[in-house]
């Protein structure tokens, strides 16, 4: 017979069955990048809006548009050479919260550079907001 879960183990299946602290993660991130004047106000409109897009199929709230990853790139691009590092792409991709810190990332050898990290950073917003 199965020994019966603890309190501990079942709240910790909840937060991973519904991706809770992935979606805490990202809301943090995008506050700091945001820092709205009322953060409490703002994080309720986030929700309202990505419940509405849910059940429209409306678009899901994109808080970095291109010129907001190019601006992004260039800071971490600082001798202008157009490149940036491997770890400097998964270090931005953990401060946007769209990397986790156990995720493992595999360094292909190849340069990283602005079309590749807004391709990157496009894609992972849209699985992370499709999935809530």
């Amino acid at each position: 017979m199965e020994a019966p879960r603890s309190r501990e183990q079942q709240a910790r299946d909840y937060l991973k069955t519904h991706r809770i602290m992935e979606l805490l993660d990202h809301l943090t991130s995008v506050l700091l990048f945001v820092r709205p004047g009322n953060p409490r106000e703002y994080l309720i409109s986030v929700l309202e809006y990505m419940k509405i897009a849910k059940e429209t199929n409306v678009p899901f709230p994109y808080f970095m548009d291109n010129s907001n990853i190019t601006a992004m790139f260039e800071m971490l691009d600082n001798s202008g050479k157009g490149t940036i590092s491997f770890l400097q792409y998964k270090e931005a991709l953990k401060t946007l919260g769209l990397c986790d810190a156990d995720e493992v990332l595999s360094d292909d050898g190849h340069i990283i550079n602005l079309n590749k990290f807004k391709k990157e950073v496009n894609k992972r917003t849209q699985a992370i907001w499709s999935s809530f």
